[in-house]
């Protein structure tokens, strides 16, 4: 159990929520953003005084029904309330490894996506598949060392990896990459390779560092994403993720609305894609 991590974790998701998103009156001015610890309690059908003590990092181990009401008054998803369990050293009923052999389904699938950019990933963000369209969007990951094709380290150490992002894009693309990252370690932190990454991670990059302490959970399964290609331009793509059944591995495809400007330059992309294009 990490005491200092759940009170952090539980005092930053407290304070992002508002009166009015869990049904309270505003009341009297507030000194500090966010719900008090009392009515936190009050949602989770605790004393106060056993709350305030797992925001201070004191007290009893909490149990699994105490994490259940605590994540349902702060109003966590899933993949928050797994963080949380695990933080308290108590493990959902879902963890499974992870794995690096593509699923042959998947690659089938892979294969039928001529015309769109594909690629199939693990939940560390490592690109274990790409089509020749992902390629041409992307790079080629096989061409580079193994360690730079795991998204987020590339994302936070290599700059070239960031100039496919228009600039405005770049912080919300660098807090996804965490908040699903963190979302994996909380369903594996005995994963010696994601827990190394982190650790890399956090040395390598104060902004990695910066983002990780802020606790953001999440896996997205499905975006709008722009790019900056070097050749056809801005594309603006929905970003469609498939997870595999035990979640360990995921299909991203990047499709283009028919008929806007976006999928003409995605046509374009397409005709251009057997040349051999790498991007940072």
């Amino acid at each position: 159990m990490d005491r200092s991590e759940l009170a952090d974790f539980l005092r930053r998701c407290r304070t992002r929520l508002t009166p009015a998103d869990v049904g309270l009156s505003q009341g009297a001015r507030r000194r500090t953003p966010g719900l008090r610890r009392e009515e936190v309690a009050q949602l989770a059908g605790m004393s106060t005084d056993h709350y305030t003590r797992m925001e201070q990092a004191r007290g009893s181990r909490p149990s699994r029904q105490m994490l259940a009401a605590a994540a349902r008054a702060l109003r966590l998803t899933g993949d928050e309330r797994d963080h949380l369990f695990h933080l308290a050293g108590e493990e959902p009923p879902r963890d499974r490894p992870a794995t690096e052999h593509v699923r042959p389904g998947l690659l089938l699938v892979l294969d039928r996506l001529a015309d769109v950019p594909a690629r199939v990933v693990n939940d560390r963000g490592d690109i274990l598949a790409q089509n020749a369209m992902d390629k041409a969007l992307h790079g080629d990951a096989s061409a580079r060392p193994e360690a730079e094709r795991n998204i987020p380290w590339r994302y936070f150490t290599d700059p070239s990896a960031r100039e496919l992002f228009p600039p405005e894009d770049r912080d919300r693309a660098a807090r996804t990459a965490v908040a699903t990252l963190r979302a994996t370690l909380a369903r594996r932190p005995d994963d010696a390779r994601l827990v190394g990454l982190v650790r890399r991670l956090r040395a390598r990059s104060e902004e990695f560092s910066a983002l990780w302490d802020d606790h953001e959970v999440a896996v997205r399964r499905s975006d709008v994403k722009r790019f900056l290609h070097p050749v056809v331009g801005l594309l603006e793509l929905d970003c469609e993720v498939m997870l595999s059944p035990e979640h360990d591995q995921r299909l991203v495809l990047h499709t283009a609305r028919r008929g806007s400007e976006s999928y003409e330059r995605l046509e374009l992309l397409r005709v251009i894609g057997l040349q051999n294009l790498t991007h940072g």
